[in-house]
């Protein structure tokens, strides 16, 4: 299994489409993190840019995220990534977290300010 994570610095990035890098962990036959890799982010939104098709070719199933537009969670659902919303913290012990059970999906997205889905700025 392969969990990806968008990231600022070691932390949880609070918009999926804007964030810095994505962590990637791999995950072993007995839920333990094997390893991982980090996976600069594509320029632009990222429901618009080709990162799902881009994490599902790396065996990404699941996607720990700060917040994202319903844009972004139908098209990472859409490549087979389940999305968890609503993670903050430090990458490494979120997904420790995850892997005991303790993460789940807060059901929470980003609301788009413009009608048109041009703007995709989260109001929080």
């Amino acid at each position: 299994m392969k969990i990806a994570v968008p990231t600022r610095g070691n932390f949880v990035d609070d918009h999926f489409g804007h964030c810095e890098a994505y962590t990637v962990f791999n995950i072993g036959e007995n839920r333990k993190i094997i390893g991982s890799e980090i996976l600069p982010s594509p320029q632009g939104c990222g429901c618009k840019s080709d990162i799902a098709s881009v994490l599902q070719q790396k065996g990404v199933s699941i996607m720990l995220a700060g917040n994202m537009g319903n844009g972004a969670l139908n098209v990472l659902n859409s490549h087979g990534i389940e999305v968890y919303r609503g993670c903050s913290g430090d990458v490494l012990l979120l997904t420790e977290g995850f892997l005991q059970g303790e993460i789940s999906d807060s059901g929470v997205g980003c609301k788009s300010h413009e009608t048109n889905g041009e703007d995709h700025q989260c109001t929080h």
